[in-house]
């Protein structure tokens, strides 16, 4: 057991932040009053001087320049026409799966989510066009409703990735290996996707409707020809950062000016859309920043505490597996990812879970990936998950008929932790290229 002190100022401090959050004060804020009040329990140490150091060290980072860059990127391709380029230039390729067009919706999610970096962006770019276009078609609207909620979370997971820049800022390790360890299991997760609907269509013949008339070949890739410059934008990313020829910062600048240009050739960039563009990615941008810092001053306060550390030693006397430990924190970030949204899930917990992580010995990077899929799952877990609350907007469904058509695709993200627990190389693989261990 911990030592009983320790225990009973853990619930103190616990029970403190349950009530501020509770009455509905900013996380951010209700962060910084925990740690407040842990430094005045434990310590002498001068409250002012601690916070402006620990904030000034955790926002003066080159890396979280790229933080609010990817925001940007990601609002101005949400202006842009490319979710109904992206429509029209992956139907004609998809039809011959079963499922047929409800495969858009995984592999247009995909490629947005490579080129925005959120999930509620992705899902809601996507659902405009997709979701009317399949229920016109007579596509059955629980899949496809199911099918873009869990689609939409691919953008958490396939970089560039917002959850993943807080997450590497938070543990304090490479925002471009965390990066490089969310593509496979990006494209693992939407094989899964993808399986499941062919198998749904298989069991349910009658709810997909009949193939459109074959095309040729030149008609489809004149249907696809506007989609190049998107997966130009996507491919340069991808190669600059897997060669290293350019860090994760200077990759969200180089995929903004991509942005502004897609958005330019697509006739939707004018001054209008640029100033809301920019307006929203600096109030996201704010709000993640000022969660960060009081994350990580409540972080600086934890350590004096000896809360941590004291957690970290009875993880070890517990003589836990990996894989064990994995299974406890899997339970408690899903019944988190019920109750808070996916950011605050990182920040609130990293000061207690990082150091039980590295006294089991985890790599950091895996642990990162393995995390943001549990994100994911926020994202379509009631009763706050963003996504639920964007397609029920979109479709004019309640939140119980699309937490009910999600359900499988959360069982699917389950599965895809259980598989990257087991086969832990499909997340270190490439990072391990890259960045060959020594």
């Amino acid at each position: 057991m911990p030592d009983i002190s320790l225990l009973a100022l853990s619930f103190v401090l616990l029970g403190c932040l349950v009530v501020i959050l509770a009455t509905g004060v900013w996380i951010a804020v209700g962060l910084g009053i925990v740690g407040l009040i842990a430094m005045l329990l434990t310590t002498n140490v001068p409250v002012g001087a601690v916070l402006a150091t620990t904030v000034w060290s955790a926002s003066a980072s080159w890396t979280l320049a790229a933080l609010p860059l990817f925001i940007w990127m990601g609002e101005i391709l949400f202006r842009s026409r490319l979710s109904e380029e992206m429509f029209r230039g992956l139907a004609p390729w998809l039809q011959w799966l079963p499922g047929r067009l409800v495969h858009v919706n995984v592999v247009g999610c995909g490629i947005f989510a490579a080129v925005s970096g959120s999930s509620a962006a992705t899902c809601a770019t996507i659902g405009k066009i997709a979701l009317p276009e399949l229920e016109k078609r007579g596509y059955d609207r629980d899949i496809s409703l199911g099918s873009l909620a869990g689609s939409g979370t691919l953008g958490l997971l396939i970089p560039p990735s917002i959850p993943m820049v807080v997450y590497a800022v938070t543990a304090n390790v490479s925002v471009l290996q965390v990066f490089l360890g969310g593509f496979l299991p990006g494209l693992m997760v939407m094989g899964l996707y993808s399986g499941y609907i062919m198998i749904w269509s298989l069991f349910n013949p009658g709810k997909i409707p009949p193939r459109d008339p074959p095309m040729s070949f030149r008609a489809k890739l004149a249907a696809s020809t506007k989609l190049i410059p998107c997966l130009l934008l996507i491919l340069s990313v991808f190669f600059a950062l897997v060669l290293g020829f350019a860090t994760a910062t200077e990759c969200a600048a180089w995929g903004v000016t991509g942005a502004l240009l897609l958005a330019w050739w697509s006739g939707t960039l004018n001054r209008k859309s640029f100033i809301d563009s920019l307006m929203s990615a600096t109030r996201l941008s704010c709000m993640i920043m000022l969660i960060l810092a009081g994350a990580a001053y409540t972080t600086a306060a934890m350590a004096y505490t000896g809360i941590p550390a004291g957690l970290a030693e009875w993880v070890k006397g517990q003589n836990l597996t990996p894989s064990m430990l994995a299974l406890y924190l899997s339970v408690m970030y899903i019944l988190l990812g019920c109750l808070i949204d996916g950011i605050s899930m990182i920040v609130l917990t990293m000061v207690v879970v990082l150091p039980m992580i590295e006294q089991a010995g985890i790599n950091l990077i895996w642990f990162g990936i393995y995390l943001i899929i549990h994100v994911e799952m926020a994202q379509i877990t009631p009763p706050v998950g963003f996504n639920l609350f964007v397609l029920q907007n979109l479709s004019g469904r309640t939140t119980y008929e699309v937490s009910r058509a999600a359900f499988p695709f959360f069982l699917l993200l389950i599965f895809a932790v259980f598989i990257i627990t087991e086969f832990p190389q499909i997340v270190l693989v490439l990072p391990q290229m890259a960045f060959p261990p020594s």
